[in-house]
């Protein structure tokens, strides 16, 4: 008898890797996108969320009836969501004015409050340091609270090492020239890092960054858009050194959406532009370059797809 696996887990991962054949790219590059959006939750996200939520489960820390508190951009909420409403779990999901409302709205559907800041940290102006403040806040009115904490938690890499990356090679039939990743918690980059290293690939791995962002040695800057870069360095970069940083504006990153949308005929979030920009300028010669792609562009249709949107918030388009 032939056992169909059913759950969330079965249906996580082995997403599609699609050849991007009118892709405007250098000479001799044959470009490749990981299709992250085909996960359940939509996102790559869910792939990291599962991972830490089985470790924690596994460990006793959190079960049925647990309270989680957590800080996201958006995806990992609604990862996260999804597996609370699985696992009996009650989900505070911290948020700042970047995530997209389509997203925030999606977490309430699925049952988790959403704590939507107002004001950034004050000394650094930075959002994503006021949400990890705002977490410590709700863990001590809520002692029996629970955070994965996205931003140390080394399970992720695991998750996109034996995931993500393994599933690249798979599917390619042969280790990809170069890997495109956007980094933000590094969970993603770290994992392909790892993969390469253990299995003795010869594959380069590209850290696409925001202009902003303060990983792998950047300066802190306005940042519009979500998903991608950071505020501060987090602990899971520890270790992670990427063959090269490529660092996008948020003006590259929607031109690159737009790009991959009029050729591709794919909608993609404002990481997967930024990735998409990096693509078509990477001097590789001749190579397989792979960009992975984090999340669809259906919840940024009222931003970067939007004209006015755009001719307010970002300007002009290179």
């Amino acid at each position: 008898m032939t056992t169909v696996p059913t759950g969330t887990r079965a249906r996580i991962g082995n997403t599609p890797l699609a050849r991007l054949d009118r892709l405007p790219t250098p000479r001799g590059v044959r470009a490749w996108g990981k299709l992250e959006w085909f996960n359940p939750g939509g996102s790559a996200k869910d792939r990291s969320a599962q991972a830490m939520v089985d470790a924690a489960l596994a460990s006793g820390r959190i079960g049925p009836g647990s309270v989680l508190v957590e800080s996201s951009s958006g995806n990992f909420g609604v990862a996260l969501a999804r597996l609370c409403v699985r696992h009996g779990m009650t989900l505070h999901v911290v948020v700042d004015p970047r995530s997209n409302r389509t997203t925030v709205a999606t977490m309430r559907a699925l049952g988790a409050t959403v704590h939507e800041l107002t004001e950034p940290d004050p000394d650094t102006g930075d959002w994503l340091t006021a949400r990890i403040a705002k977490v410590a806040e709700l863990r001590e009115r809520w002692p029996d609270a629970y955070s994965l904490d996205q931003y140390s938690n080394r399970a992720a890499l695991r998750a996109h090492a034996d995931g993500t990356m393994a599933e690249i090679v798979r599917d390619l039939g042969r280790a990809p020239d170069v890997v495109v990743v956007a980094t933000s918690t590094t969970g993603t980059i770290g994992g392909c890092l790892t993969h390469v290293r253990e299995q003795g690939l010869d594959t380069a791995v590209v850290a696409v960054d925001a202009e902003g962002s303060v990983l792998f040695g950047g300066r802190r800057g306005q940042r519009l858009l979500s998903g991608f870069g950071a505020g501060i360095v987090p602990g899971l970069a520890e270790g992670v050194v990427p063959d090269d940083v490529v660092r996008v504006s948020d003006a590259a990153a929607v031109a690159g959406c737009r790009l991959l949308a009029r050729t591709e005929g794919m909608l993609v979030g404002a990481s997967a532009g930024a990735v998409v920009h990096a693509m078509t300028t990477l001097a590789v010669g001749d190579a397989d370059v792979v960009g992975i792609f984090h999340d669809a562009g259906l919840a940024y249709l009222d931003t970067v797809y939007d004209d006015a949107w755009v001719a307010e918030h970002v300007g002009a388009l290179p």
